[in-house]
């Protein structure tokens, strides 16, 4: 991996910039939603789920895919772009679904530091149960529907705007497949194989989180993604797969002061995680027997999961999985390296520094 540290540097002053900017933006979209949604005026339960849509919302997050959607524009243009104020939004809140839909799978209490939509509601009506598990959907296709529906008031040209609802509609419903295909994962006996791994982290986080952000910007610039679609998929796929390959490595091996999560949670959920399923890999005997003993054990103890993390570090899984993630990183740099013949050099630049940022992170 080359030396990047100047040119994260750089990067990180886009990410703070690009933050800034939509965190103001995204605000003052909840502000005004109350008065541009038609609801039942009687209703109390909807303005609540609007609340915690907003607060959830608001509570942080990389913004990454606001960041990769307006150096998407940049490619074309370092002009205004008429309508990435509105797809960036549209990413956020199809994001917002995707964390209120994952917090109910996973049964998690807590969300960027605070209750999750679900344990919101739970605790709002502890005598209905079954009325919080709804409210939770709901409050979950809400925000599905809100990141379709914004886009209608995108300043982009009609033609334009049609092309990015169907870019989002593709990627919503590729990520809901992904997460069936999760679930299905971790339901197999043993480690999963490589390739379903990475087909996982293609259709849950990538087509979302990388190539629609990368299709929406081009679009908004007037660039036809459609024209670069087979790279702009394996680029998208090489650097989703290096995401998630962190994230499930500082699962185990971050520092929880640092991720603000508890460490082995993919463990106690009982998730074929890349970890997970390179320490079944790796291992036979007692050691293998004691990985297997935390997997899927809600209770188990931290004490435990520091036992699996000294092994995981003694038999080199640990460096074998940043190896792996640096040659998914080179890849994904090569495929944007192909881009300057064609497109601005400058975000180019930073689309070749995106896939080592995202294995380098720390949270």
């Amino acid at each position: 991996m080359p030396d990047t540290a100047a040119g994260n540097e750089q990067l990180m002053e886009r990410l703070d910039g690009h933050t800034r900017t939509f965190e103001t933006l995204f605000a003052e979209y909840f502000d005004s939603l109350g008065g541009a949604l038609d609801t039942p005026p009687f209703s109390r339960f909807t303005p609540e789920c609007l609340g915690l849509l907003r607060e959830l919302s608001l509570r942080g997050g990389k913004r990454i895919r606001v960041v990769i959607l307006n150096e998407a524009a940049r490619l074309v243009t370092g002009e205004p772009v008429p309508g990435l104020e509105h797809a960036a939004l549209s990413l956020e809140l199809l994001h917002t679904h995707g964390l209120v839909h994952d917090d109910l799978i996973d049964d998690s209490p807590t969300r960027r530091g605070g209750p999750s939509t679900y344990y919101a509601y739970r605790d709002r009506f502890p005598q209905h149960p079954r009325t919080a598990l709804a409210l939770t959907v709901l409050a979950g296709d809400l925000a599905l529907a809100l990141s379709l529906r914004v886009l209608l008031d995108s300043k982009a040209e009609p033609p334009v705007r049609q092309a990015m609802i169907e870019a989002q509609t593709r990627a919503a419903a590729e990520t809901i497949t992904g997460q069936i295909a999760d679930l299905e994962r971790d339901l197999t006996a043993g480690p999963p194989d490589p390739e379903v791994l990475y087909q996982v982290d293609d259709f849950k986080s990538a087509r979302y989180s990388l190539l629609a952000p990368l299709e929406l910007g081009l679009l908004a610039a007037g660039e036809q993604p459609g024209c670069h679609v087979g790279e702009l998929r394996r680029y998208a796929r090489l650097v989703g797969i290096c995401a998630q390959m962190r994230d499930d490595y500082l699962d185990l091996f971050g520092d929880e002061e640092e991720t603000g999560k508890p460490t082995g949670t993919d463990l106690r959920d009982g998730k074929r995680s890349h970890v997970v399923a390179a320490l079944l890999s790796s291992l036979d005997g007692a050691e293998r027997s004691v990985v297997e003993a935390c997997l899927g054990d809600a209770s188990c103890t931290d004490e435990r999961i520091a036992v699996v993390r000294e092994i995981a570090e003694e038999r080199g899984v640990a460096g074998r999985l940043r190896a792996e993630m640096r040659d998914f990183a080179e890849q994904a740099a090569l495929v944007a390296a192909g881009w300057r013949s064609r497109w601005q050099g400058e975000a180019v630049a930073f689309f070749e520094l995106l896939p080592y940022w995202s294995v380098q992170r720390s949270r």
